[in-house]
């Protein structure tokens, strides 16, 4: 401040006797000589200036700039908070995760994931595992400890209709809510989103999904329909070769979670090592048990103002007993409307 003030305190001074003189120039000389006078303090000015910057432009570049002053101590404190500095660790401290859990705001979310989906038990202790190596990791750049971000690259694997686009959505929250992604929003793609049927087409269709997907998680159903080794002139390795770019370069901007039977994925992943080595986590979503099946129909059937009497009841157990035979096992909780109409009468 002393050295602002001294600044603002010269130039005042400076205009002040520059004002006095041409007033009394003005006063006590004739009006040309006046202007004459003035003509040359103005042309004695420019040169001035001009000169200045060109002895500037002359000197070392560590001379050429003035050097930044030492801030004081409160100030780079705040500055340093602003920044998420890092916080200072007692040796003898216990860190919990609950409070951390807390801020996050992630309870609602598992919380969700109950209400929405039936069962699916493996599945619901994997998304908290994760969530849970996430909080560590939260934890440990709030003390300083830094390490790579975790790769969050996803494949579930499971038949249609057992929750795995649910489960997506619920995990592309949660990674919002623990800092991990811009948006949190999930674009779900196929084979037809990403893969184009001629040549030039198949790149600029995957970077516009791309592109959309930035900031959140880009569901891929259905994954192994990319790569079609039966057919030669088939595009779905340029995909998959944009896509492994991708999800190594941008790993902090995009999550991608691939999705499809465990046989087939398992075909792709031996089709595509690099793919492979990318996915840190696997979800495995199994068939749904009766008592599973049957809680999900009567929450659709709640949903419509209908109830199942114990009668109906039964007689829904043993059409899922027939239908879950080995012959033909029932993998998808969505049943025909029909049905579920005649059980509820």
């Amino acid at each position: 401040m002393r050295g602002i003030t001294t600044k603002y305190f010269k130039t005042g001074i400076s205009l002040f006797i520059v004002t006095v003189a041409l007033a009394l120039s003005w006063a006590y000389l004739s009006r040309l000589l006046f202007f004459l006078v003035l003509a040359d303090l103005v042309i004695l000015a420019l040169l001035g200036l001009a000169g200045r910057d060109a002895w500037r432009q002359t000197l070392p570049a560590d001379q050429a700039q003035p050097r930044d002053k030492p801030q004081p101590v409160g100030r780079l404190r705040s500055a340093a908070r602003r920044r998420g500095a890092a916080e200072l660790l007692h040796p003898e401290a216990i860190v919990t995760l609950a409070e951390e859990r807390q801020a996050a705001g992630i309870d609602d979310v598992f919380t969700a994931l109950d209400h929405d989906l039936v069962g699916l038990v493996p599945v619901k202790q994997k998304v908290e595992e994760i969530a849970s190596l996430l909080l560590v990791d939260r934890v440990r750049h709030r003390f300083g400890l830094t390490a790579p971000r975790p790769n969050l690259h996803m494949c579930f694997t499971g038949a249609p209709g057992t929750g795995k686009t649910t489960v997506a959505l619920r995990m592309a929250e949660l990674l919002h809510r623990l800092g991990y992604l811009e948006k949190g929003h999930l674009v779900h793609a196929m084979r037809d989103d990403l893969v184009g049927e001629y040549v030039g087409q198949t790149a600029p269709k995957t970077k516009r999904v791309l592109e959309r997907a930035m900031g959140g998680v880009l569901f891929i159903d259905e994954a192994y329909y990319l790569y079609r080794a039966s057919d030669s002139k088939d595009y779905g390795q340029e995909c998959i070769d944009i896509l492994l770019q991708v999800m190594e370069n941008n790993r902090d901007k995009l999550v991608v979670i691939l999705a499809g039977y465990q046989d087939r994925m398992d075909d792709f992943y031996g089709s595509n090592p690099g793919m492979s080595s990318r996915i840190a986590h696997h979800l495995d979503f199994a068939p749904y048990q009766v008592d599973e099946l049957v809680a999900i129909g009567r929450a659709m059937l709640d949903r419509s103002s209908y109830y199942l009497s114990d009668a109906a009841e039964a007689a829904f157990r043993d059409y899922l007993n027939l239908r879950l035979e080995p012959a033909d096992i029932l993998s998808s909780p969505v049943f025909s409307a029909a049905v579920l109409g005649e059980l509820a009468r």
